[in-house]
């Protein structure tokens, strides 16, 4: 079968990955890192996007601060880029012993008395991590959007379904098959904080920003009686590996009120970046639906 010039890039790109995937991590983290300054010098679209969105969200740092974060921020992006070898096809104890968890229990004792979860599931840069540490101990249900390139399509899903019994829905599924697998006793590994324009979105606050929101969260809850489970991850410097933190279950959700309910999901993922803000995922475009009559911001 002939092979598109793009599909050929990607081949070489996932055989790289596999023979890098077997180096220590701390060197991996290395070639990461630096991988990762050099596309902040090249990337000119993307670092204007990073720079933009750090100038909304902490207006009161100081220039040079917002570029330092910046500068770190792509070489956690070009850690999360070399290192996802490891979660293609390092083996389980390897996994085990770089991906650690806190808190895995109060997620262990809601799905094994039959409660439905919702597991809110920021984007940060080592989120396949939190994925793959999700997925050594639990059958979960999660959407999954097809990439164009097949090839890396394949890998992701492999890389996503490589443990236990992963359940990949498409984005265009209706949301009452992801509640009937909640209800068997799936957790939803769900990341509801990026801007997929106004439809099903309300503007809240995001670091005082106002943010198109999709109101996913608090109807899926209301409509499969789930309990919120806040899931952060962090990448450890100096490839010491990655740290996953199951929180606590979120008591009073959703309310009434669902704009409040959204506000709260943004507040909490707030104080998640507030404590790595190097680490979210700043390249995405956030600001990019604006409400009615302002100016776009990119």
């Amino acid at each position: 079968m002939k092979i598109r010039p793009s599909e050929l890039g990607a081949h070489l790109l996932v055989a790289l990955l596999w023979v890098l995937h077997w180096l220590p991590l701390p060197l991996l983290a290395a070639l990461g890192s630096g991988l990762g300054r050099l596309l902040y010098v090249l990337v000119r679209g993307r670092r204007h996007v990073v720079l933009t969105n750090l100038a909304l969200c902490f207006p009161a740092w100081e220039e040079a601060r917002r570029r330092q974060v910046a500068r770190d921020h792509f070489a956690c992006l070009g850690r999360s880029l070399l290192e996802r070898g490891l979660l293609w096809w390092a083996p389980r104890e390897r996994l085990e012993r770089i991906i650690t968890a806190s808190g895995e229990s109060r997620l262990r004792a809601l799905v094994d008395a039959g409660t439905p979860v919702i597991m809110l599931v920021p984007h940060f840069v080592a989120l396949d991590a939190a994925g793959t540490r999700t997925a050594l101990g639990f059958d979960v249900v999660s959407i999954y959007a097809r990439q164009r390139n097949a090839v890396i399509d394949r890998w992701l899903r492999h890389g996503r379904s490589r443990f236990g019994d992963q359940l990949l829905q498409p984005r265009h599924e209706s949301i009452r098959s992801t509640i009937k697998a909640m209800r068997a006793g799936r957790p939803f590994f769900y990341l509801p904080d990026m801007d997929h324009g106004r439809k099903e979105s309300v503007f809240v606050p995001f670091f005082g920003v106002p943010a198109a929101t999709i109101t996913g969260l608090p109807r899926v809850a209301k409509m499969a009686r789930a309990v919120v489970v806040p899931v952060s991850v962090r990448m450890l410097a100096g490839g010491r590996g990655y740290q996953v933190a199951f929180g606590e279950p979120w008591r009073d959700f959703p309310s009434d009120d669902i704009e409040a309910d959204v506000r709260r999901q943004n507040e909490a993922i707030e104080a998640m970046v507030a404590e790595m803000p190097e680490q979210y995922y700043w390249v995405h475009r956030r600001f990019k639906t604006r409400p009615e009559g302002e100016p776009p911001v990119y």
